[in-house]
């Protein structure tokens, strides 16, 4: 990487994140630890999928209607091996109440790259996209939001992943703004997405080894939420590759029969 072509000037790399992977934390380095009303855990079987796509689709209805009615199916996207799926349960009744997709550059370009040409200092680190983020409405999808968000975080953390990526329609932009992504494309903020629909979207990243000192340099407020409390009903261990590449192509058959 060439360090005076990033935006981010990283001088210390502090492992925070890593730290609330470890399971023998030192006395200097212990952590709250908090539980949640709900769990977040990667999708396993075909339930999952179909409870996901329903929760997506239920999402994307109220804002974006017509767009919505072409993800009641999952998407090709859906069953690629670099590719998870989050599934946020609540503990009361066990409904779904928030999803998301996370895609790793390890094997192919991220979805974005197909629309847009992210910087050369970029382009060679290792990176995840988020895509298809979708809460229950109400207050209760703010912090179901900033779950899933932490989530992603802790994957890319426990899988050595550089930078977290995501495209944002205005105005949820500014909520990613407010969390200190940046943007990454020069001279560009808004850029029409073709998987979206073609609606102008932000392009945003943030650097997971440098996110506990940007928080902290910030004073800001979710600094001890992402960085400092360790939340065990959060889960994103990925289990073998081949069961999981076969059991989403036995689900892709299952939605085309349905």
């Amino acid at each position: 990487m060439n360090e005076s072509a990033s935006p981010v000037s990283s001088p210390v790399q502090p492992r925070a994140l890593q730290a609330l992977y470890s399971a023998e934390v030192s006395p200097e380095a212990a952590m709250t630890e908090e539980r949640l009303p709900f769990t977040v855990r990667l999708v396993r079987t075909e339930d999952d999928l179909r409870r996901a796509i329903n929760m997506r689709y239920e999402a994307y209805a109220r804002h974006m209607p017509e767009f919505a009615e072409k993800l009641k199916q999952p998407e090709s996207d859906d069953f690629e091996r670099d590719s998870i799926i989050m599934l946020a349960e609540s503990k009361l009744d066990g409904s779904v109440i928030g999803t998301m997709r996370v895609q790793n550059n390890e094997y192919r370009p991220l979805s974005m790259e197909h629309a847009i040409a992210l910087p050369d200092w970029l382009r060679t680190q290792s990176m995840v996209e988020v895509r298809r983020l979708g809460v229950a409405n109400g207050q209760a999808g703010r912090l179901v939001k900033m779950v899933l968000t932490k989530a992603n975080l802790l994957y890319c953390a426990k899988n050595n992943i550089k930078w977290a990526m995501l495209a944002a329609r205005p105005p949820l932009d500014r909520s990613y703004e407010k969390l200190l992504f940046i943007d990454v494309l020069p001279g560009q903020t808004f850029t029409p997405l073709p998987v979206a629909n073609n609606v102008p979207h932000r392009v945003m990243g943030i650097e997971i080894e440098t996110i506990e000192a940007r928080l902290t340099a910030e004073k800001h407020p979710l600094l001890n939420f992402f960085c400092k409390i360790k939340h065990p009903d959060i889960c994103v261990d990925v289990e073998p590759e081949p069961s999981k590449v076969i059991l989403k192509r036995e689900s892709l058959q299952q939605f085309a029969t349905n």
